[in-house]
């Protein structure tokens, strides 16, 4: 069965193109694509897609809000954002609020494949720069380092791989354990940390000094 795919990206040409690209592959299908996210709630519970494609800047609401609405009803969902600069603050907010990573627009067609199965093995595709922003961010939060988070031994091992950049199917392989009770633990750390992506884990993980 072929992942699917919705994109949310007010620049009708290269909208389309994704469309296009998206559907020459044999492992992908795009199922809707859209100029806004003003309906994004709406449009996310009545397709249900694997994959977004989320542009950052568009009128109306914007891909940082349109993602934080998302993660309050679906936690699984990967959520790709597509940005033109890779040092913007809004970057940083996006993968705050829960998105799974980012991909410059420029490398978009080049990197588009590679970074879709990143994020379904578990990945979160950023640069290094990103990412330490992302872990400075959050760690300068206002988390309490008493807070009591109460995982489990095998919820603290699948965070410890996560601090490690490990994805999915290597913390599967690691713990030799499948990949669904992998997705299923990851489901449960995030609620028990109160976080919505894998940046954020890591970096309260860190700040806390749970693993």
């Amino acid at each position: 069965m072929k992942t699917s795919v919705v994109i949310y990206e007010d620049n009708g040409d290269f909208r389309e193109a994704l469309v296009q690209l998206i559907n020459t592959s044999e492992h992908l299908t795009c199922i809707g694509a859209f100029n806004n996210c003003n309906n994004v709630a709406q449009d996310i519970k009545l397709l249900k897609p694997q994959v977004i494609l989320m542009d950052i800047d568009m009128n109306g609401m914007t891909g940082i809000e349109a993602v934080s609405v998302i993660r309050r009803f679906d936690t699984d969902v990967k959520i790709i954002i597509l940005t033109v600069f890779d040092d913007n603050k809004n970057v940083i907010n996006a993968i705050c609020a829960g998105a799974s990573g980012y991909l410059l627009k420029k490398y978009c067609f080049e990197k588009l494949f590679t970074s879709i199965a990143e994020v379904l093995d578990g990945g979160a595709p950023m640069s290094a720069n990103i990412a330490r922003m992302v872990i400075e961010h959050i760690a300068g939060g206002s988390f309490s380092a008493t807070e009591k988070f109460d995982l489990t031994a095998r919820e603290k091992d699948i965070l410890s791989d996560l601090v490690k950049g490990y994805s999915y199917k290597m913390i599967a392989s690691s713990l030799d354990i499948s990949f669904e009770t992998v997705k299923s633990h990851i489901r449960n750390i995030y609620e028990k940390l109160h976080v919505h992506s894998q940046s954020e884990a890591v970096a309260k993980a860190l700040k806390n000094r749970i693993v």
